[in-house]
């Protein structure tokens, strides 16, 4: 694989994780957003909170199926 290939797939792999991690510190710890931005945008109803969860897991799902993609294109090259 060439040298920009791996940096692709490192980011992609990066944003999975990262977008994973922040998708489990949401469903563990709902709060989180509210309370690291000093933010209510919901009022405290918890729908910024499911949304939040949703976009997180639907980017984590995104970003390892494109992985696995680049991984699979140019494994062989």
């Amino acid at each position: 694989m060439s040298p920009q290939v791996l940096k692709v797939l490192w980011i992609e792999g990066a944003l999975a994780v990262g977008s994973a991690i922040a998708l489990v510190a949401t469903v563990l710890w709902p709060q989180w957003l509210e309370m690291t931005l000093g933010l209510k945008p919901d009022g405290r109803d918890g729908s910024s909170e499911w949304g939040l969860t949703f976009a997180l897991a639907t980017l984590t799902v995104l970003f390892v199926v494109r992985a696995g993609w680049t991984w699979r294109r140019y494994r062989t090259r």
